[in-house]
């Protein structure tokens, strides 16, 4: 087996690329993409010369793309905006619609782009269904509005 992958070396290389870029969709960093980019660079080599080449091209590729291109990646992507809201901290500011009525000292729940969010009312007064309303805040998952004027 071991020889098999000592032969094969490319395909090992490859699976760590594909890895590196299906968890790189979840966290949105640029780091694990790097790490993709430098295994891919080891998998081009890999035909060439012995696991101590492909190490060295994979190591150098790698650091060369987390000081150089992931810089640029994240300033060109993120632009000058330092604090990007995500999740649920999205949803400040935006607007939606009561689909459940939403007591005084009770919950709700409104619609905010076909998504459903437990809501409370930020006053003292209860909003009826159908109200639009913006939001103001959150705690955890739930949602704290107020009627949209």
């Amino acid at each position: 087996m071991i020889d098999y992958l000592l032969a094969n070396m490319w395909q090992v290389w490859a699976v760590l690329a594909v890895l590196g870029l299906i968890l790189e969709l979840t966290s949105g960093d640029f780091f694990l993409m790097c790490i993709a980019i430098g295994a891919i660079g080891a998998a081009i080599t890999a035909p060439f010369g012995s696991i101590y080449v492909q190490l060295i091209v994979f190591s150098v590729v790698t650091l060369f793309c987390l000081y150089q291109v992931r810089p640029f990646a994240l300033r060109y992507l993120q632009g000058r905006n330092k604090h990007l809201t995500s999740n649920a901290d999205a949803l400040i500011g935006r607007k939606g619609r009561v689909t459940v009525s939403i007591p005084v000292q009770g919950s709700g729940y409104v619609a905010i782009d076909g998504d459903r969010w437990k809501a409370v009312s930020a006053g003292d007064e209860e909003i009826a269904e159908q109200t639009r309303v913006r939001v103001v805040g959150r705690e955890s998952t739930i949602l704290t509005v107020e009627k949209d004027d």
